[in-house]
This record gives structure tokens, sequence and C-alpha cells, in this order.
């Protein structure tokens, strides 16, 4: 028994290590979703009203859906984009590996801050995320409760653990109130939302690439003097604006296919080497 010892310690080494190498590879929010519940959207979000009608998210019944509610209904103001207009809008993507942050800056351009202050408004950005990508509900509170939104809300596919070719698409949506005195100054208004990469499918390349397009740009208002009045939507369009890579790529690692025997070979061998230096040890101690 004292002539496999040796042996067995070094198979319960590897194993150790081997597993603390797969542990270390996962990406971090699949093995920390699994502590995850689902929460509920909170139905004072503009993407809630989408949901109730559409179950995916497609940009043609999105791009519909934003057209009938932002131009229904008879609003004060009867129309914002005469007082507040965008002026520039920056995209860039930082960060590297499968956690990474769309980072976004906004100028306004204000006609008459006299007229703006008389509304009481709040600013909504709507993220459409491409497939492959999810941002995590969770992460994202956390950013509210420590002042960064306003409030913010995930709608569409919130399953942390799906790889991307069993994934639908989701929104994000930030809620922020600032301050129209703000505006007015020669700074930007600065948005970074975290985003996580989903597991990708095989292909030849060992990438897959998903874009980015610009953000939907929002602000719901009334005025101050009539707050019996329901609060309105009014887009802030992206037209005549300076863009700065209004669309941004994300190049993310993936298995390559003709590796996938290979791969699967070794996770076996490793997986049976474990399991062995497994039950030898329990065999071994339990004797002693």
């Amino acid at each position: 028994m004292a002539s496999i010892q040796p042996f067995v310690h070094l198979l319960a080494w590897v194993s150790f290590i081997w597993s603390l190498g797969i542990a270390d590879s996962l990406p971090t929010p699949v093995v920390d979703s699994l502590h995850h519940k689902q929460i509920s959207p909170i139905n004072n979000f503009f993407m809630q009203s989408y949901y109730d009608r559409y179950k995916n998210l497609h940009d043609s019944d999105y791009e519909n859906f934003l057209s009938q509610e932002v131009s229904s209904g008879l609003c004060e103001p009867d129309n914002l984009d005469f007082v507040l207009r965008l002026s520039d809008l920056k995209r860039n993507l930082t960060g590297e590996g499968s956690h990474r942050t769309v980072s976004t800056s906004i100028k306004f351009q204000i006609k008459s801050l006299s007229e703006l202050l008389s509304y009481s408004c709040e600013f909504i950005i709507i993220e459409r995320l491409p497939s492959g990508v999810f941002a995590d509900p969770f992460e994202l509170q956390h950013l509210v409760q420590r002042g960064v939104f306003s409030d913010i809300a995930v709608f569409g596919d919130t399953n942390l653990e799906l790889p991307s070719f069993m994934s639908n698409r989701s929104a994000v949506e930030i809620h922020l109130v600032v301050d129209p005195n703000v505006l007015q100054r020669p700074t930007d208004l600065n948005i970074e939302l975290p985003l996580h990469a989903r597991y990708q499918s095989l292909n030849e390349s060992g990438y897959s690439t998903v874009e980015f397009g610009a953000p939907d740009m929002l602000a719901r208002c009334n005025t101050k003097e009539k707050v019996e009045n329901p609060y309105c939507f009014f887009k802030l369009e992206k037209d005549g604006v300076n863009l700065y890579g209004p669309r941004i790529v994300w190049r993310i690692p993936s298995g390559i296919k003709t590796h996938a025997n290979l791969v699967s070979a070794f996770t076996f061998i490793a997986a049976s080497l474990s399991t062995l230096a497994i039950v030898v040890s329990s065999l071994y101690y339990s004797n002693s």
C-alpha cells in the first residue's frame, strides 16, 4: 500500500491544479449567477410597455413601437426639440476579455435655458444589445444604489447562463435626472454600461463579432406649472449630431471547431484521472 502513496498524492495534486484552472477560466457571471434570482421589471419603464406587446426584441417591431409611443397623444411641452437638442455623441468600447464596458459621452445644445427650467425632465437611454452579450441586472442595481444612475432595468432575455446560440436579445433602459444648469456647461454627460459576453458558437476563426449601434435617447417631461399633466416621451433625434464611433465592434473569443475533438479527449482524460484520484484516495484513507 505504501508503494502507491506517491502515485495517489500525484494524482490528487494534478486533479486539484486542473480543477483550479477550469474554475479560473469560467466567466465570472456564469459562476456568480448560480446565486441569482430573476427580478421583475418595474412598470414605469418605457421598455416594459414594449414587452407587454412583443415577446422578443426585433428592430422593426421596436422602431414601430417607438414611433407610435413618442408621437401619440397631445402632450405638453409640444416639442422639446426646440429647447434641447443633441450636439455630440461619442461611443467607445473599453476593457478586455469577456467583461467590457460600452462608454457613451453625450453633449447637449440648449436653445432656451429659461424655457427648459420650466420643465421637469428625466433622460432615458435605451441600449439594444446585440445577440451574444448581456448586462447583469444585479450588477446594474449596485450602480443605482451608488447613485450612478437614477434607475435602470434589463428587459428581454436575462438568463445569464445561456450560451449565445440559445439566448435572445435584451435591452437596457437607463434613467438619469440631470440638472438643466449642468447641461449648458461645456462638459459631457458620461455613461458607462458594463457588459458580459456569452459563450459563443464554435467557428474556424476563433472569434465571433458583435456590433453595437447608437443608443436611443428619450426625455420624459412635463411642465412644472401643470403638475397634473401626464409625463410625455420625446425622442432626441440624432440627425445632424456629431457622431464619433456610432458603431462599435466587439470580437469575442470562441472555440475553434477543428479543436473540438482534442479538447473533448483532454477533458475526458483529466476528468478520469481526477475521478481515479478521488476513488484511490478514499480507499487508501478509509483502510488506514
